[in-house]
Protein backbone atom coordinates (compact mmCIF):
# COMPACT_ATOMS: atom_id res chain seq x y z
CA UNK A 1 0.00 0.00 0.00
CA UNK A 2 2.32 2.31 0.57
CA UNK A 3 4.35 1.36 -2.60
CA UNK A 4 0.70 2.26 -4.30
CA UNK A 5 0.65 5.43 -2.24
CA UNK A 6 4.15 6.93 -3.24
CA UNK A 7 3.34 6.23 -6.82
CA UNK A 8 0.05 7.66 -6.49
CA UNK A 9 1.65 11.03 -5.21
CA UNK A 10 3.50 10.78 -8.95
CA UNK A 11 7.31 11.79 -8.33
CA UNK A 12 7.43 12.19 -11.87
CA UNK A 13 5.55 14.62 -12.18
CA UNK A 14 7.34 16.93 -9.89
CA UNK A 15 9.50 18.39 -12.69
CA UNK A 16 6.44 21.13 -12.55
CA UNK A 17 7.20 22.19 -9.07
CA UNK A 18 11.43 23.39 -10.82
CA UNK A 19 8.94 26.74 -11.29
CA UNK A 20 9.60 27.68 -7.75
CA UNK A 21 12.96 28.29 -8.65
CA UNK A 22 12.60 30.54 -11.46
CA UNK A 23 12.23 33.58 -8.94
CA UNK A 24 15.43 32.67 -7.34
CA UNK A 25 17.67 32.10 -10.51
CA UNK A 26 16.32 35.74 -12.27
CA UNK A 27 16.33 37.48 -8.65
CA UNK A 28 20.53 36.62 -8.91
CA UNK A 29 20.37 35.14 -5.33
CA UNK A 30 21.42 31.47 -6.29
CA UNK A 31 25.03 32.43 -4.30
CA UNK A 32 22.93 33.09 -1.27
CA UNK A 33 22.24 30.03 0.60
CA UNK A 34 19.77 31.48 3.17
CA UNK A 35 17.31 32.04 0.00
CA UNK A 36 18.42 28.60 -2.12
CA UNK A 37 17.48 26.95 1.35
CA UNK A 38 14.05 28.62 0.82
CA UNK A 39 13.24 28.12 -2.13
CA UNK A 40 14.02 24.50 -2.23
CA UNK A 41 12.37 24.29 1.23
CA UNK A 42 9.12 25.60 -1.53
CA UNK A 43 9.60 23.09 -3.72
CA UNK A 44 8.89 20.42 -1.10
CA UNK A 45 5.73 22.27 -0.30
CA UNK A 46 4.27 21.88 -3.66
CA UNK A 47 5.46 18.78 -4.40
CA UNK A 48 3.17 18.06 -1.29
CA UNK A 49 0.42 19.68 -2.84
CA UNK A 50 0.67 18.49 -6.28
CA UNK A 51 0.67 14.94 -4.63
CA UNK A 52 -2.08 15.56 -2.10
CA UNK A 53 -4.21 17.00 -5.80
CA UNK A 54 -3.15 13.68 -7.52
CA UNK A 55 -4.58 11.49 -4.65
CA UNK A 56 -7.59 13.34 -4.50
CA UNK A 57 -8.10 13.88 -7.90
CA UNK A 58 -7.92 9.84 -8.80
CA UNK A 59 -10.66 9.13 -6.29
CA UNK A 60 -13.06 11.83 -8.04
CA UNK A 61 -12.06 10.28 -11.89
CA UNK A 62 -12.08 6.30 -10.63
CA UNK A 63 -14.57 5.56 -12.70
CA UNK A 64 -13.30 7.82 -15.65
CA UNK A 65 -9.57 6.41 -15.15
CA UNK A 66 -10.94 2.91 -15.87
CA UNK A 67 -12.19 3.76 -19.16
CA UNK A 68 -8.44 5.10 -20.07
CA UNK A 69 -6.11 2.49 -21.62
CA UNK A 70 -2.96 4.27 -19.72
CA UNK A 71 -4.84 5.45 -16.48
CA UNK A 72 -6.73 2.49 -15.77
CA UNK A 73 -3.32 1.20 -14.24
CA UNK A 74 -3.03 3.50 -11.56
CA UNK A 75 -3.48 2.20 -8.29
CA UNK A 76 -6.88 3.47 -7.18
CA UNK A 77 -8.35 3.22 -10.30
CA UNK A 78 -7.13 -0.63 -11.03
CA UNK A 79 -8.29 -1.40 -7.20
CA UNK A 80 -5.00 -1.64 -5.39
CA UNK A 81 -4.75 1.44 -3.27
CA UNK A 82 -8.68 1.94 -1.47
CA UNK A 83 -10.18 5.54 -2.20
CA UNK A 84 -10.78 6.07 1.35
CA UNK A 85 -7.51 5.56 2.38
CA UNK A 86 -6.23 7.83 -0.69
CA UNK A 87 -8.73 10.56 -0.25
CA UNK A 88 -7.47 10.78 3.76
CA UNK A 89 -3.56 10.67 2.60
CA UNK A 90 -4.60 13.63 0.16
CA UNK A 91 -6.34 15.79 2.29
CA UNK A 92 -3.90 15.20 5.35
CA UNK A 93 -0.85 15.94 3.09
CA UNK A 94 -2.53 18.88 2.14
CA UNK A 95 -3.46 20.71 5.41
CA UNK A 96 0.65 19.70 6.01
CA UNK A 97 1.95 21.11 3.46
CA UNK A 98 -0.29 24.52 3.46
CA UNK A 99 0.97 24.66 7.24
CA UNK A 100 4.53 24.25 5.79
CA UNK A 101 4.01 26.91 3.49
CA UNK A 102 2.59 29.85 5.91
CA UNK A 103 5.20 28.67 8.49
CA UNK A 104 7.65 29.64 5.89
CA UNK A 105 6.34 33.15 5.67
CA UNK A 106 2.56 34.82 4.94
CA UNK A 107 2.95 35.34 1.33
CA UNK A 108 4.34 31.74 0.26
CA UNK A 109 1.39 30.40 2.76
CA UNK A 110 -1.42 32.34 0.79
CA UNK A 111 0.12 31.36 -2.41
CA UNK A 112 -0.13 28.04 -1.17
CA UNK A 113 -3.72 28.27 -0.12
CA UNK A 114 -5.08 29.23 -3.37
CA UNK A 115 -3.04 26.95 -5.12
CA UNK A 116 -4.68 24.25 -2.82
CA UNK A 117 -7.88 25.93 -3.67
CA UNK A 118 -8.23 26.25 -6.91
CA UNK A 119 -7.02 22.93 -7.63
CA UNK A 120 -9.37 21.55 -5.78
CA UNK A 121 -11.92 23.71 -7.83
CA UNK A 122 -11.09 22.21 -10.91
CA UNK A 123 -11.06 18.59 -9.61
CA UNK A 124 -14.94 19.13 -8.07
CA UNK A 125 -15.85 20.60 -11.33
CA UNK A 126 -14.16 22.94 -13.48
CA UNK A 127 -11.89 20.68 -15.22
CA UNK A 128 -15.63 20.53 -17.09
CA UNK A 129 -16.11 23.70 -18.34
CA UNK A 130 -14.36 24.48 -21.67
CA UNK A 131 -11.47 26.86 -22.42
CA UNK A 132 -11.59 27.31 -18.31
CA UNK A 133 -10.04 24.22 -17.12
CA UNK A 134 -6.85 24.90 -19.66
CA UNK A 135 -6.89 28.47 -17.85
CA UNK A 136 -7.21 27.13 -14.16
CA UNK A 137 -4.11 24.34 -15.53
CA UNK A 138 -1.91 27.96 -16.49
CA UNK A 139 -2.70 29.46 -13.36
CA UNK A 140 -1.06 26.71 -11.40
CA UNK A 141 1.97 27.14 -13.04
CA UNK A 142 1.47 30.81 -12.60
CA UNK A 143 0.92 30.18 -8.91
CA UNK A 144 4.29 27.73 -8.57
CA UNK A 145 6.52 30.66 -9.96
CA UNK A 146 4.84 33.35 -7.80
CA UNK A 147 5.35 30.98 -4.98
CA UNK A 148 8.99 31.25 -5.58
CA UNK A 149 9.54 34.92 -5.46
CA UNK A 150 7.31 35.49 -2.89
CA UNK A 151 9.24 32.89 -0.57
CA UNK A 152 12.45 34.71 -1.29
CA UNK A 153 10.75 38.23 -1.06
CA UNK A 154 11.83 39.02 -3.93
CA UNK A 155 10.16 41.60 -6.86
CA UNK A 156 7.56 39.97 -8.75
CA UNK A 157 8.31 40.25 -12.58
CA UNK A 158 5.03 41.14 -15.09
CA UNK A 159 7.05 38.63 -17.45
CA UNK A 160 7.32 35.91 -15.88
CA UNK A 161 3.64 35.67 -15.30
CA UNK A 162 3.16 36.62 -18.93
CA UNK A 163 5.88 33.88 -19.74
CA UNK A 164 4.41 31.39 -17.34
CA UNK A 165 1.20 31.63 -18.48
CA UNK A 166 1.09 31.28 -22.49
CA UNK A 167 3.44 27.78 -21.74
CA UNK A 168 1.46 26.33 -19.21
CA UNK A 169 -1.29 26.89 -22.30
CA UNK A 170 0.85 25.74 -24.89
CA UNK A 171 1.74 22.43 -22.93
CA UNK A 172 -2.23 21.99 -21.87
CA UNK A 173 -3.76 22.37 -25.43
CA UNK A 174 -0.39 19.94 -26.75
CA UNK A 175 -1.94 17.49 -23.80
CA UNK A 176 -5.23 17.89 -24.62
CA UNK A 177 -4.53 17.09 -28.55
CA UNK A 178 -2.70 13.54 -27.32
CA UNK A 179 -5.90 12.92 -25.22
CA UNK A 180 -8.57 13.79 -27.64
CA UNK A 181 -6.28 11.16 -30.56
CA UNK A 182 -5.81 8.67 -28.10
CA UNK A 183 -9.10 8.02 -26.62
CA UNK A 184 -10.73 8.57 -29.89
CA UNK A 185 -14.67 7.25 -29.74
CA UNK A 186 -13.90 7.08 -26.20
CA UNK A 187 -12.81 10.44 -25.28
CA UNK A 188 -16.36 11.64 -24.56
CA UNK A 189 -16.74 8.38 -21.95
CA UNK A 190 -13.20 9.07 -19.72
CA UNK A 191 -13.98 12.94 -19.88
CA UNK A 192 -16.79 14.80 -21.69
CA UNK A 193 -14.81 17.87 -21.58
CA UNK A 194 -12.73 16.60 -24.50
CA UNK A 195 -15.56 16.65 -27.30
CA UNK A 196 -15.38 20.47 -27.05
CA UNK A 197 -11.98 20.10 -28.14
CA UNK A 198 -11.66 19.02 -31.92
CA UNK A 199 -8.09 18.69 -33.51
CA UNK A 200 -8.44 21.38 -35.87
CA UNK A 201 -9.08 23.60 -32.86
CA UNK A 202 -6.80 22.47 -30.90
CA UNK A 203 -4.37 22.82 -33.81
CA UNK A 204 -5.14 26.20 -33.95
CA UNK A 205 -5.07 27.24 -30.11
CA UNK A 206 -1.31 25.10 -30.07
CA UNK A 207 0.25 27.11 -33.20
CA UNK A 208 -1.41 31.00 -31.24
CA UNK A 209 0.07 30.22 -27.95
CA UNK A 210 3.74 28.51 -29.39
CA UNK A 211 4.22 32.48 -31.35
CA UNK A 212 2.77 34.17 -28.12
CA UNK A 213 5.07 32.50 -25.84
CA UNK A 214 8.15 32.71 -28.03
CA UNK A 215 7.67 36.35 -28.75
CA UNK A 216 7.24 37.17 -25.15
CA UNK A 217 10.78 35.90 -24.00
CA UNK A 218 12.20 37.34 -27.02
CA UNK A 219 10.65 40.57 -25.64
CA UNK A 220 11.61 39.60 -22.18
CA UNK A 221 14.98 38.95 -23.13
CA UNK A 222 15.59 42.16 -25.33
CA UNK A 223 14.05 44.61 -22.63
CA UNK A 224 15.59 47.49 -21.69
CA UNK A 225 13.78 47.32 -18.70
CA UNK A 226 15.41 43.49 -18.08
CA UNK A 227 19.26 45.06 -19.31
CA UNK A 228 19.03 47.17 -16.19
CA UNK A 229 17.33 44.87 -13.77
CA UNK A 230 19.53 42.15 -14.75
CA UNK A 231 23.09 44.05 -15.66
CA UNK A 232 23.40 41.84 -19.25
CA UNK A 233 21.94 42.73 -22.59
CA UNK A 234 23.18 39.31 -23.68
CA UNK A 235 20.03 36.96 -22.22
CA UNK A 236 18.73 37.15 -26.04
CA UNK A 237 21.32 34.03 -26.75
CA UNK A 238 18.88 31.64 -24.91
CA UNK A 239 16.70 32.46 -27.10
CA UNK A 240 17.50 29.63 -29.74
CA UNK A 241 17.38 26.89 -26.99
CA UNK A 242 13.78 28.25 -26.00
CA UNK A 243 13.05 27.87 -29.52
CA UNK A 244 14.45 24.47 -29.85
CA UNK A 245 12.77 23.84 -26.72
CA UNK A 246 9.32 24.37 -28.35
CA UNK A 247 9.48 22.64 -31.56
CA UNK A 248 10.81 19.66 -30.07
CA UNK A 249 7.79 18.88 -28.28
CA UNK A 250 5.43 20.10 -30.86
CA UNK A 251 7.97 17.42 -32.98
CA UNK A 252 7.17 14.55 -30.23
CA UNK A 253 3.50 16.06 -30.50
CA UNK A 254 2.76 15.51 -33.90
CA UNK A 255 5.28 13.26 -35.29
CA UNK A 256 5.71 11.11 -32.59
CA UNK A 257 2.19 10.62 -31.23
CA UNK A 258 3.49 11.91 -27.92
CA UNK A 259 2.84 15.27 -25.84
CA UNK A 260 0.26 13.38 -23.18
CA UNK A 261 2.82 14.08 -20.55
CA UNK A 262 5.55 16.55 -21.08
CA UNK A 263 6.98 16.05 -17.32
CA UNK A 264 7.77 12.64 -18.84
CA UNK A 265 8.85 13.84 -21.99
CA UNK A 266 11.16 16.33 -19.96
CA UNK A 267 12.52 13.34 -17.87
CA UNK A 268 12.71 10.70 -21.14
CA UNK A 269 13.81 12.32 -24.14
CA UNK A 270 17.23 13.27 -24.00
CA UNK A 271 17.05 16.34 -26.84
CA UNK A 272 14.87 17.49 -24.71
CA UNK A 273 16.46 17.41 -21.48
CA UNK A 274 19.94 18.48 -23.07
CA UNK A 275 18.20 21.20 -24.19
CA UNK A 276 16.77 22.45 -20.60
CA UNK A 277 19.75 22.22 -19.27
CA UNK A 278 21.82 24.09 -21.58
CA UNK A 279 19.83 27.24 -21.70
CA UNK A 280 19.34 26.72 -17.65
CA UNK A 281 23.10 26.93 -17.68
CA UNK A 282 23.37 29.59 -20.22
CA UNK A 283 21.20 31.61 -17.71
CA UNK A 284 23.34 30.82 -14.62
CA UNK A 285 26.60 31.96 -16.82
CA UNK A 286 24.88 35.16 -18.28
CA UNK A 287 23.62 36.41 -14.74
CA UNK A 288 26.07 35.23 -12.46
CA UNK A 289 29.67 35.06 -14.23
CA UNK A 290 31.47 38.75 -14.24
Amino acid sequence: MIADLVASLRPRQWTKNLLVFAGLLFSQSLDQPAQVGRAIAAFVVFCALSGSMYLINDVLDVERDRSHPQKRTRPVASGRLPAGTAMATGIVLMVAACGGAFALNVPFGVVALLYAGLLSAYSAGLKHVVIVDALVIAAGFVLRAVAGVVVIEAELSHWLLLCTILLALFLTFGKRRHEVLLLEEGAAHHRPILTEYPTQFLDQMIAVVTAATLMAYALYTISPETAAKLGTTRLPFTIPFVLYGLFRYLYLLYRRDLGGNPSEHLLTDRALLVDVALWAVTVVVLLYWR
